[in-house]
């Protein structure tokens, strides 16, 4: 089961996150038939995505990250809400790369190290909140703490991480995400500093730990105080597609239909084919 637990560290100046997310990831390689390497990389996005959902607090809250670098990947597109129904995609789901030096997949090569990463938060406002920043290594982590750091000028150390075993599933993944809050001393920041050279391998703590475990084992005893449970869930319908069609307007889709028989639509979350004749595009438009 996916978990995502919170609590306070450091008599209350730090907040902590630890996330195993191993069956998100799982869903996602049976759905997209991922290679490792776009496992690990779409992994760790929603991973983070995850995390940055379960910070939303109102139930029409709406989440949508792109991560666009010049990797063999190509895009990475992860989308949510408050209730954590996580879903991604990643351009080329069978991405391959050399494994680095150090033995581990190369998900920076697989993201690229020259891009954009954005957020958009739809959040009952007027006009959604966007924030974006250059892409720092495409190792997603630093990435993502780059964005914290300039866009929500929220100081924030993260570590992401995504294993998959021999038979090409995932068999841990998860991350850890300490941000400093209003007035948090210099002792604690470095202590989360230090910390934090604990999660270089965190894919590995979570096959072997218990969320409880690595938290008590790296930060002492300190009660859970929000525990959330993402999964993946595709929100598309037919009659959501029909919406997006019916803005073409009705002579575009006359022309699709006329040159191929049928307008077909896969959604990029969830691989489902949504199909209209004729017939459907009259139903879109009556009334």
């Amino acid at each position: 089961m996916n978990r995502l637990v919170k609590t306070l560290i450091y008599g209350g100046e730090m907040s902590l996150c630890v996330m195993d997310t191993t069956d998100l990831v799982n869903d996602a390689i049976d759905i997209h038939r991922l290679s490792p390497l776009s496992a690990a990389a779409l992994g760790r996005g929603l991973t983070i995505a995850s995390f940055m959902s379960s910070c939303m607090k109102n139930e029409t809250d709406k989440l949508s990250v792109s991560v666009v670098g010049d990797g063999v990947g190509g895009t990475i597109t992860v989308s949510g809400n408050s209730a954590l129904d996580m879903r991604g995609s990643i351009d080329n789901p069978r991405a391959e790369l050399p494994l680095r030096a150090d033995g581990k997949l190369d998900v920076g090569g697989c993201v690229g190290r020259n891009g954009r990463l954005t957020v958009v938060k739809s959040l009952g406002l007027k006009e959604p909140y966007s924030g974006s920043c250059r892409l720092v290594s495409g190792e997603i982590a630093e990435d993502f703490a780059a964005y914290y750091l300039y866009s929500e000028q929220q100081p924030s150390a993260i570590a992401l991480g995504v294993k998959i075993g021999k038979d090409y599933r995932c068999i841990g993944a998860g991350g850890v995400v300490i941000q400093a809050l209003p007035g948090a001393s210099e002792n604690s920041i470095s202590k989360a500093e230090e910390a934090m050279k604990h999660f270089a391998n965190i894919s590995s703590l979570i096959k072997e730990k218990s969320i409880e475990d690595i938290i008590s084992g790296y930060f002492g005893k300190t009660a859970p105080i929000e525990e959330y449970s993402p999964h993946y869930k595709c929100l598309c319908s037919r009659g959501y597609i029909g919406g997006i069609l019916k803005t073409m307007g009705r002579a575009e889709l006359d022309d699709i239909v006329k040159e191929q028989g049928k307008i077909t639509v896969n959604c990029e979350f969830c691989e489902k084919n949504y199909e209209f004749t004729e017939k459907d595009v009259d139903e879109l438009f009556k009334g």
